[in-house]
């Protein structure tokens, strides 16, 4: 088993009757569930329940409680609306009776109208650039005490940055970065899977964003960092299997806030995607 077929299980949800989903977590560590996992699961409920004609163009989720990564998640999909060009859902993912997290999802028919893109910014090959676990290798022969923490453990998400930042020991810097990303291995061609582990990575970095002005990270003592809520478009066909550019930037914080946005480029300058982010992020004594 590789880390690539494990995130496609992962996104493999059981139907346990009508618009019933239930998906488990990964036992890797966590202390509660990743965002991505939710998104992308979520997405994968919404999809199931969807006429194979349409593509989801957007969606809209807020994270309520944390998610317990030791009892699986119960996926409820309502069937808002189905129309004669969109079709919409709600997703409501459910622990211990209560909810978790919420989405709605709008899909589409694919139809042309007016096309145009700002243009992504040039940055090196991803073939140039040491992949996120080299770099953590390097940074935990500092900090040792962090490797029984899973740091080095191969993810199913391969990220290359182009502004990388050491989590151990982050220096202030503007709010902004990038990084090239692609599921380690070759997917399946189902598009709605590579939207679905699209779901899942653009929640991997975003909210770090907010923090690169302030020299923090999510491993400072007293952190508390969590996703509030987070917003998907999906422009244009493309592959996760394939490199994609993520450009990532913090217009602000205050609050206890850090909002993030992100464009998603194809290797070949095709913007793909954008997304739009608001995380929590506390600094305590």
């Amino acid at each position: 088993m590789t880390a690539t077929s494990d995130l496609i299980g992962l996104l493999d949800l059981e139907e346990i009757e009508h618009n019933h989903y239930r998906a488990t977590s990964p036992s890797e560590g966590w202390q509660r569930v990743y965002g991505g996992q939710v998104l992308g699961q979520a997405l994968v409920a919404a999809s199931r329940t969807v006429p194979a004609d349409r593509a989801a163009h957007s969606l809209h989720g807020y994270f309520l409680r944390p998610g317990d990564t030791k009892v699986p998640i119960l996926y409820k999909v309502d069937r808002i609306r189905d129309g004669h060009s969109f079709t919409t859902r709600r997703v409501v993912a459910i622990q211990h009776g209560r909810p978790i997290f919420h989405m709605s999802i709008s899909f589409q028919i694919v139809e042309p109208g007016l096309t145009h893109q700002f243009d992504m910014p040039e940055v090196p090959a991803p073939e140039t650039l040491p992949d996120e676990q080299e770099l953590r290798a390097r940074w935990l022969e500092e900090f040792p005490q962090y490797r029984n923490d899973g740091w080095d453990r191969e993810r199913p998400i391969e990220v290359r940055p182009v502004d990388a930042v050491n989590i151990f020991r982050p220096e202030p810097g503007p709010p902004r970065q990038r990084a090239w990303m692609r599921c380690r291995d070759r997917l399946p061609d189902d598009p709605r899977l590579h939207q679905c582990v699209l779901a899942y990575l653009s929640d991997w970095s975003l909210l770090d964003t907010a923090t690169l002005p302030h020299g923090v990270s999510f491993m400072e003592p007293g952190a508390q960092m969590a996703s509030l809520d987070h917003a998907m478009w999906f422009h244009r066909p493309f592959r996760a299997d394939e490199w994609l550019l993520f450009v990532q930037d913090s217009p602000s914080a205050s609050g206890a806030r850090g909002f993030n946005r992100g464009l998603i480029y194809a290797q070949d300058g095709t913007l793909i995607a954008s997304s739009a982010q608001e995380g929590l992020i506390r600094m305590r004594q």
